[in-house]
């Protein structure tokens, strides 16, 4: 994907039905590593991480963040401006992501766990969160943060199953709670959402996002949305800037039974998203 090709606007999603775009950093064009195409306020945030493989993800992510968001504005990713609105918490700066200087009618959200980066954008309201599935005994320990209704269905699953169900639940919850720009300053004990079929909350809906193994993603929007057999774009160093991405393997609604993956997946790790 050259990012200094001449962009061409792309549609915008229709109503009800959010572009989300996927990214796996293994797979990103070199260009994506130039801390040149971030703002100032990027580039201080991604020299204050310590280690520098967060310092690549941060910016790699942000880099294909702002390609994509230029791919509908019709400007380069480096005249791309946002800012964080205040949250609806405290009043500081840090709630949801907000673009500058164009129509407030385009919202996007940023997620990124280890090799992945997912990207939701909508013509409302928007949070998405990706994911790695962890250990049994990690699960349970972050179950013990759900809803209590929630924490009740965790315990009644099979154990192997349980660490994959929860991670699912979890970025269904971050998900609602970037998109109401709250983050983790709200209890996510307070919202129930669901193991099953997610429920929705006020105007908040869920979609469930395939991803690859070993990985879970969401996304929740403000509005009801459509269901579509369409996949999710996904981002690689072959994918042109000017031009639609090619569409992945893995749909929006279903993995291809060749990777279906439900089974336990044991992978240690941490939950919330590294200076997203």
């Amino acid at each position: 994907m050259d990012i200094n090709a001449q962009p061409v606007r792309r549609d915008r999603p229709a109503l009800g039905s959010p572009d989300l775009w996927l990214l796996r950093l293994s797979d990103a064009p070199d260009s994506f590593a130039d801390t040149a195409t971030l703002d100032a306020a990027e580039r201080e945030r991604a020299e204050a991480l310590a280690q520098p493989a967060d310092r690549i993800r941060f910016t790699a992510a942000h880099v294909a963040l702002r390609a994509v968001l230029g791919s509908y504005l019709a400007v380069p990713p480096t005249e791309v401006r946002y800012a964080r609105e205040e949250c609806p918490c405290c009043g500081a700066p840090h709630g949801r992501p907000a673009l500058h200087g164009f129509p407030e009618d385009l919202h996007f959200s940023l997620s990124h766990r280890s090799d992945l980066v997912l990207i939701g954008v909508s013509q409302a309201p928007i949070g998405v969160d990706v994911e790695l599935v962890s250990d049994i005994q990690e699960s349970d320990e972050l179950a013990l943060m759900l809803h209590p209704d929630e924490q009740a269905e965790a315990q009644a699953l099979n154990p192997v199953r349980r660490p994959r169900a929860v991670a699912r639940l979890w970025t269904r919850k971050e998900a609602y709670l970037k998109g109401l720009g709250t983050g983790l300053g709200r209890d996510p004990a307070t919202d129930y959402i669901g193991l099953g079929t997610p429920q929705p909350r006020a105007d908040w809906h869920f979609l469930d996002v395939p991803v690859d193994r070993g990985y879970v993603a969401s996304a929740a929007v403000r509005e009801p949305l459509i269901p579509t057999s369409l996949p999710p774009h996904r981002l690689t160093r072959h994918t042109p800037h000017h031009e639609p991405a090619p569409l992945p393997a893995v749909t929006a609604w279903g993995r291809p039974k060749s990777e279906a993956v439900d089974a336990f997946d044991g992978v240690h790790v941490r939950y919330g998203d590294v200076a997203s």
